[in-house]
């Protein structure tokens, strides 16, 4: 396969392809005999095992039906609305746009100090600061507690110190998003989001499949090849931090937003990773009509694959949660049977976020703190469940404690995004709604 294959990203790749079904036991055993080694002979059998992995069986106990390419999840999909009846008035659209912007933006922020913490690790460190459960921002803490990792007296995202909803990729993206709108229009390609990257992301400043998709780009792999050529991060959550601009501009609309959320995720991911944009986007899109979670969830399933593993994690979550009074209890069962993927993976930080709207029970606060306070991707938990409780609610029903501290500015990595107003990336999310509907 041309260059040397690094043993981490060589057992990360067996790692996904047994998540994916495919019986590795032959690999791992060959990959284990030569372990730790770097000499001339560990290298070409490491490029061996790469070049088998494309001929693994299936294993007979692997049930699910989970494709890539856009014709195929719409055939395996389940009947759904496509698009909601009821009618958005234009003030009300303005309102819940703006929302969707603040709402992302403080539930990023409340999730940045514990990123990729173990939920038993913020539980630990909020106790000693006194601060459990979360209720507000994180506190600065001139001592932190024992054995944790806590940010310094000085990180932005500190309570103390908050005066901006400071860069972080997950909202890096949806900026992102927005720029190909206003660049390419609502008929971009898969291609055209690449070329974004590559003239508005900083290489360092992209993370796992992202990272490697560039890398791909860069060298010439062209999509959808760049997904999926040394990219072990294909069903990790980077697509689905990108699902909100998706939904946003097809208020009402979720099979609208479905598809250009898979225009946007095939660059990067696939099967899992795709439908975890698919299903927030369609999320998003139907929240400006409707704000029932149970039926935003029927409708965000109702666009991706009805036999794939993600639809599964979310119907065991739906289904824990209306039995569980204590999301504490969810979250156990949630760990139990879907912790084995790691912290970034798509499936368990999804099954997360709906884990903190429905025990949220309508409540924006409750709904980021339990997101957040369940570990795993913090800030981009936060940033979904926020982004969800801020399209159903508007930016006038928000919590002034959450927003105004955010004093309407955001900072970002994107070329030519560096310091914005929410308020006027609202704005231009609305006339990028125009577009997408007049199109429709």
């Amino acid at each position: 396969m041309g260059s040397r294959i690094p043993e981490s990203l060589l057992r990360d790749e067996l790692t996904a392809l047994a998540e994916e079904g495919f019986d590795t036991s032959a690999p791992d055993a060959n990959l284990s005999s030569i372990a730790g080694r770097s000499d001339e002979e560990a290298a070409r059998k490491r490029t061996e095992i790469e070049r088998a992995l494309a001929s693994l069986p299936r294993r007979p106990d692997f049930r699910f039906d989970e494709p890539s390419d856009l014709a195929a999840i719409r055939a395996a999909r389940p009947d759904g609305p496509r698009a909601t009846k009821a009618r958005i008035a234009k003030t009300t659209l303005g309102d819940k746009t703006l929302g969707a912007w603040l709402g992302r933006s403080a539930g990023c922020l409340l999730g940045k100090p514990c990123e990729g913490w173990r939920r038993a690790d913020i539980e630990k460190v909020l106790r000693a600061a006194d601060e459990w459960p979360l209720v507000n921002y994180w506190p600065v803490l001139e001592r932190a507690p024992e054995g944790a990792r806590y940010p310094s007296p000085t990180d932005p995202s500190l309570r103390q110190n908050i005066t901006r909803m400071t860069r972080d990729d997950d909202m890096d993206y949806p900026i992102l998003g927005l720029h190909i709108l206003e660049t390419h229009g609502p008929e971009f390609t898969t291609a055209d989001v690449g070329q974004a990257w590559l003239h508005t992301l900083p290489y360092a400043c992209t993370y796992t499949a992202e990272r490697v998709t560039y890398q791909n780009l860069v060298n010439g792999v062209e999509p959808p090849d760049a997904a999926r050529y040394r990219n072990p991060y294909r069903e990790w959550i980077g697509a689905q931090i990108r699902a909100d601009m998706w939904g946003w501009v097809a208020p009402g609309k979720p099979e609208h937003a479905a598809e250009l959320a898979y225009r946007d995720a095939a660059l990067s991911h696939t099967k899992n990773g795709i439908y975890g944009e698919m299903f927030f986007a369609a999320l998003l899109a139907a929240a400006f009509a409707e704000s029932d979670i149970h039926k935003l969830i029927e409708i965000g399933l109702s666009e991706i694959p009805s036999n794939c593993r993600l639809r599964e994690a979310i119907l065991d979550t739906v289904a824990w949660c209306g039995r569980d009074s204590d999301w504490q209890a969810t979250w156990e069962r949630v760990n139990e049977k879907y912790g084995h993927y790691h912290g970034v993976h798509t499936i368990n930080n999804a099954a997360v976020v709906l884990m903190g709207l429905l025990h949220g029970r309508g409540d924006y606060q409750r709904a980021i703190a339990i997101a957040v306070m369940g570990g795993w991707d913090t800030d981009c938990n936060g940033a979904t469940a926020g982004s969800v409780m801020g399209v159903i609610l508007g930016a006038k029903a928000l919590p002034a404690k959450w927003i105004a501290p955010l004093h309407d500015r955001i900072s970002s990595i994107v070329a030519g995004f560096n310091d914005v107003k929410l308020s006027a990336l609202a704005r231009r999310t609305a006339a990028q709604q125009r577009r997408v509907l007049a199109g429709l």
